[in-house]
């Protein structure tokens, strides 16, 4: 069996793992309720339900405008500004608004770590979904032939389709897990995000929110641009000291979780026998008090 069959079918399903994973260990590590999870990855799914169709849109008008008249180089500052800025601004945004209107009680330190976890982890999970799809697409092109191929894909399409196959199964077997990788990487990424919208909200201080999108901006932003020019190795690595950043962010905002007072409850009461005493000089000698 080709390795590439192996490693393809590891990326997506490692790609879901590590975020069920880390959802599954801090809820019972830390006895949190999942629905702060699931807050969290309702929040990324509702920014990109904005997101997405608002980059489609503003593509349109920029193709529209002549953009493609623009400097090579200017295309490229241009695109990993925009999109750096636009993710920066609709996932931010919709976690300010979740946590102010939505997740009320979501506002202690790990709280807004596994906030933070629903977020990465729906989006690791949905992109997880994606590679599977694609490998699922590749495995069923990989055993068509060139009929079945071109009833597939269509005759205008099977040259570009078989140099796509062709290039994907020789890939080098590690090149095929960067997906998962890169993940593992970004989860933390989202997790410090979120604990600052969270510092912008439980500490009334808009400026957490600010320094998030811009965090946000120069991360996606940066990675946008270096693409073209850098081997996706060397891309890996610089998203992975943005995750050591996140990861030292997120200690920094540490703090434990509020005491819960709980109500002292006493033992019941019970009545102590009280054995009479018969009367007698003795006696009355026996109880007088000797300061």
């Amino acid at each position: 069996m080709n390795i590439l069959v192996f490693t393809y079918a590891l990326n997506g399903l490692l790609m879901i793992a590590f975020p069920v994973g880390l959802a599954v260990w801090l809820t019972s590590r830390w006895k949190q309720s999942w629905s702060i999870w699931w807050i969290g990855a309702g929040t990324f799914i509702l920014s990109q339900l904005v997101h997405v169709p608002f980059n489609w849109g503003v593509g349109l008008l920029l193709n529209r405008s002549g953009m493609v008249y623009w400097s090579a180089l200017a295309q490229a500052i241009f695109n990993s500004v925009f999109l750096g800025l636009s993710a920066g601004l609709f996932e931010e945004g919709a976690r300010y608004l979740i946590l102010r209107v939505w997740g009320k009680r979501i506002r202690s330190w790990r709280q807004g770590i596994v906030f933070g976890a629903g977020h990465g982890g729906m989006e690791a999970i949905l992109f997880g979904l994606i590679a599977a799809f694609g490998f699922i697409q590749l495995l069923i092109l990989r055993q068509a032939t060139p009929d079945q191929l071109i009833r597939l894909v269509g005759i205008e399409r099977i040259t570009f389709v078989q140099a796509q196959l062709a290039t994907a199964w020789a890939t080098p077997w590690y090149l095929t897990l960067l997906g998962a990788v890169e993940r593992l990487f970004t989860i933390p990424i989202q997790i410090f995000l979120a604990v600052l919208v969270l510092q912008a909200v439980s500490r009334k201080q808009i400026r957490w929110m600010f320094f998030a999108i811009l965090f946000h901006t120069v991360v996606d932003g940066l990675v946008v641009f270096l693409q073209p020019y850098l081997h996706v190795l060397i891309i890996e690595g610089l998203i992975g000291i943005f995750t050591v950043v996140s990861v030292v962010g997120i200690g920094y905002f540490h703090q434990a979780d509020p005491v819960q007072e709980t109500e002292t409850v006493l033992p019941p009461f019970e009545s102590i026998p009280v054995k009479s005493v018969e009367e007698s000089n003795e006696n009355l000698e026996n109880s007088r008090y000797l300061g």
